[in-house]
């Protein structure tokens, strides 16, 4: 019962949260116009405004969100850390190095999210294969590694920034910051969001194992090795499409499968579902936030997210100084 009614509020406030989004815009839209769109009888211009430009938008945010939210948890059970987020292994590094390369060499759209996508994925082996190496794989060792590899992507990043001329520099910073305005319909995103929402359910019992350690994921039997380099591959994978989409977004990972820990949930079965709707929610507002609070001007959704993220991850690094943040992790 209490699954239930947790899973159908969260679909209710992604619904919510996805009206609001079609209504609000610096062009006034009311019910009657968004009915009127959907059932094909609006004007060309009102349909355009809701079904070309909005729609496509928000679905794009709760898609973006989704992805970053799944990742999310799925690295905080990966390295037993609250604190983990979807780019702390340098996925988003990659991602960027390769997007920003393709703007500065004049590339159209589908090249681009070619481009970081590919980024991503390099970023992606180039960790596993160094924190791998020819000993053991440790947690520990996958986030120094992560870390030093983000570094590294860091420092290309200023390099490009650099060099890059003064007309195209304004793009590059929206889209490091986040930005949603040139995300088409998210098909193939969405196609792997439920792939991987269908793999975590399945796995859903090991992560809840493996979340109180690896020797007691050991002892019941769980295949630690194989299990954790599911994880890495599936949220890297879950990262790379939702840095594709929308840039770097900073924060939606790494709060929102802890908000629902704080609410009680431990059962991955349940919370990562759920943190994948309320990501998608969360974002949905923060770029509708962003394309109306300075209308017709827009704000990268990046700024939102990190407004708001950053007191609560403060609030959960004083957790973690108490021994609070920690205790779900054994």
């Amino acid at each position: 019962m209490r699954t239930s009614l947790l899973l159908t509020t969260l679909i209710l406030l992604a619904l919510c949260c996805a009206v609001f989004s079609l209504l609000s815009g610096s062009v006034a839209t009311g019910w009657g116009d968004l009915l009127a769109a959907l059932s094909g009888n609006a004007d060309p211009t009102t349909s355009v405004i809701i079904l070309e430009l909005r729609w496509p938008r928000t679905a794009a945010a709760f898609v973006t969100g989704a992805l970053l939210a799944l990742a999310g948890g799925l690295m905080q059970v990966l390295l037993r850390n609250p604190l983990a987020d979807p780019y702390v292994l340098g996925i988003s590094g990659g991602a960027a190095s390769g997007a920003l390369l393709a703007m500065l060499l004049g590339a159209g759209t589908l090249l681009l999210h070619g481009t970081a996508f590919g980024g991503a994925l390099f970023s992606m082996l180039l960790v596993f294969g160094l924190a791998h190496g020819s000993g053991s794989w440790t947690s520990h060792r996958l986030l120094l590694t992560g870390v030093v590899v983000a570094a590294g992507w860091g420092a290309l990043i200023a390099f490009l920034l650099a060099i890059s001329p003064d007309a195209g520099l304004r793009g590059m910073l929206f889209w490091l910051m986040g930005d949603l305005s040139h995300a088409g319909t998210p098909l193939a995103g969405g196609v792997l969001l439920l792939v991987g929402l269908v793999t975590c359910f399945g796995l859903g019992r090991s992560l809840n194992t493996l979340a109180h350690g690896a020797n007691v994921a050991h002892t019941l039997g769980v295949n630690v090795d194989s299990l954790r380099r599911a994880i890495y591959l599936l949220a890297s994978v879950l990262t790379a499409s939702a840095v594709t989409l929308a840039g770097s977004i900073g924060f939606v990972g790494l709060i929102v499968p802890h908000m629902l820990r704080l609410l009680g949930v431990r059962d991955h079965r349940l919370l990562l579902p759920a943190a994948a709707l309320l990501g998608g929610s969360l974002l949905i507002i923060a770029d509708t936030l962003a394309r109306t609070l300075f209308a017709p001007r827009q704000l990268p959704v990046g700024v939102l997210t990190a407004l708001v993220g950053v007191p609560l991850f403060l609030l959960l690094l004083y957790r973690t100084r108490n021994g609070t943040g920690t205790r779900e992790y054994g």
